[in-house]
Formats: structure tokens, sequence, C-alpha cells
């Protein structure tokens, strides 16, 4: 009699993290009913999760959300893990690879505020929390009056602070906001034009040990080909210059029919100098597109430009 099949996911703790875990397993439990009541769990705590006071530029960036679940995949304690893409550092740990990108959900980002309805909209000298140096950069180009301090925390704890005048708006990502069911009614979507998304925003990676033939052949039912084509293009874009959660960068690769089209920018952490690129190719050779964006971005900017912040 052979043995019920079983996986176990690694994630991180957070509402948005559990929720992103389970639409896993029910993509799972989907495709392969004889892994239903099969499937576990498992919250890894993280290094960023734990530091909260400080921004991720200062504490060793994006990777702080994934190291110790890597760990755990590469000793074997979980089998699978479950990740928002745009937290992934662009280099994979040797011997992890990249099973599966689920559908993307909506790349925006959306402004929530009581007080204005459009970043135009907010009173002068307004206060704006973010912890994302791509989205103080892109407000402070546009409105250099405003004043953009740290603001970290996951959704719930970001919309409370808020909630308690610690900051009159704060920007967060659609995607997330979606998957909790948590829209507020002052949430406004920013167009593209107004606010570029972070490389990957808005994508559910699942990552595995590269080989592990049984996970990655439960895995390839579950990848959906144009979000990898789309974010394949965007993290060589990243890769190229080098990006992390240092620098503002911000990247969206879209497809049309099989026209790949991927909009790119560096900007100055305070917003006062940036950068602009849209490269297209075919959609069989994303990395392609991604790599000529970036380096007609490094070839624009000149030595230096993305130099980390301190």
């Amino acid at each position: 009699m052979t043995a019920i099949p079983s996986l176990r996911i690694g994630t991180r703790g957070s509402p948005l993290a559990l929720a992103q875990a389970e639409e896993t397993r029910l993509r799972l439990e989907q495709a392969f009913p004889d892994l239903i009541g099969a499937i576990a769990i498992e919250v890894i705590h993280t290094t960023g999760d734990k530091i909260q006071d400080r921004p991720l530029a200062a504490i060793g960036g994006k990777g702080l959300f994934t190291k110790e679940i890597d760990e755990a995949q590469m000793e074997g304690r979980v089998d699978i893990a479950v990740h928002s893409m745009k937290d992934v550092p662009t280099l994979l740990p040797d011997g992890l690879c990249l099973g599966a990108l689920l559908p993307r959900e909506d790349v925006r980002d959306v402004l929530i505020s009581s007080k204005g309805r459009s970043l135009a909209e907010l009173p002068e000298g307004a206060v704006v929390g973010s912890a994302s140096l791509r989205r103080a950069a892109q407000i402070l180009r546009r409105r250099p009056d405003l004043s953009v301090i740290p603001f970290r925390g996951n959704v719930q704890t970001r919309l409370r602070k808020l909630a308690e005048g610690q900051v009159d708006a704060t920007l967060l990502a659609m995607a997330g906001l979606n998957r909790l069911n948590l829209m507020p009614i002052e949430a406004v979507p920013l167009s593209i034009e107004e606010m570029l998304p972070a490389v990957a925003q808005g994508a559910i990676g699942i990552t595995c040990r590269a080989d592990d033939s049984r996970a990655l052949g439960y895995l390839a039912a579950l990848d959906d080909a144009q979000t990898r084509c789309r974010v394949v293009a965007e993290r060589a874009f990243l890769t190229v210059l080098d990006g992390s959660c240092r620098t503002p960068i911000a990247g969206l690769a879209e497809l049309d029919g099989e026209r790949l089209t991927l909009t790119g920018m560096i900007l100055r952490p305070d917003g006062t100098q940036a950068y602009d690129v849209v490269a297209s190719g075919h959609c069989t050779d994303p990395e392609t597109v991604g790599v000529r964006g970036g380096q007609t971005l490094l070839d624009l900017a000149g030595p230096g430009f993305l130099a980390p912040v301190s």
C-alpha cells in the first residue's frame, strides 16, 4: 500500500504570509487530491520579522526575510517555502530553486489616508509612513514637501499605526490587501505612472531543494508561465543593478501577446534625481529584456549613482 504523500510548507508567521501559504496548500490539494489533509504549514520566524525598530537597509537587506526559511529547507525540516517574491534576493542559496510562481495579483500600490485621495491632495508637510526606499523616493520626487518616515510592521500593524495618527498617510501593496480581504475604504490605487512597483510585487514564489524531484513535480503543476516570464525579466533587471532594499529601484514587466515590455526606474533616495528605461523583446527571452533594461540604466546614471544609502 502506497503511503500518503506529505509536504511541509515553510513560511513567515505574519497574517499575509500565512494567507499565502494557505493559498498554496489549497492549490496543491486541488491539483493533487491525494495531498488533501497531508500538507503541514510550519511557521519560521525570520530575522526581518524579529527586528522591527530599524529600516531593513540598516540591518542587512531583504534576505533577512528568507534566511532562516532557506536554512530549514536545506536541513530538510520543510519541503517547500512560500515567499512574497519581492522579498526574495535575486540570488538563491546553492541547492535551492524557484519551483513555482503562482498567478500574479494586482501589482499596484495603494495610498491610504483620510487627508487626501492622491499624493497631490495630501496637505503640505504631511507625514507619510513607509519602510520602502522605493516608495519614499517616488513620493519625494513628486512631493518634496512631504515628510517620509520609517514605518515597519505587518499590514495590520501599519494600518493600526495610521489609525492612531502616528502618520498622515501610508502606502501598501494592493496584492497583500486583496489576499487578506482587508481593503480600507479610504484606500486609493496609485497608477503605475505615479508609483512604479517593486520588482516582483504581487507575485508568490515557492522554492524547494533543487534535487527534490517529488516537490518539483508537485510545484510544476502550479507554475504560471506568464507570471514566471514577467518575474524573470524583472529579477534579471534587478540583478544587473545589484539591487537590494538599500537602493530605490522599481521595475515592472508586462506582456502584450508575445511582446514583453519592462519599465524600470532608479532614483536618489531623496527623489531629486531619477532615470527611467523601457526595454522590450520576445516573451521567450525575458532575461535578456531585463538585462538590457538594467544595463541601460547603469549607462545612463553613471558610476556611483546606486551607492547604498547609509
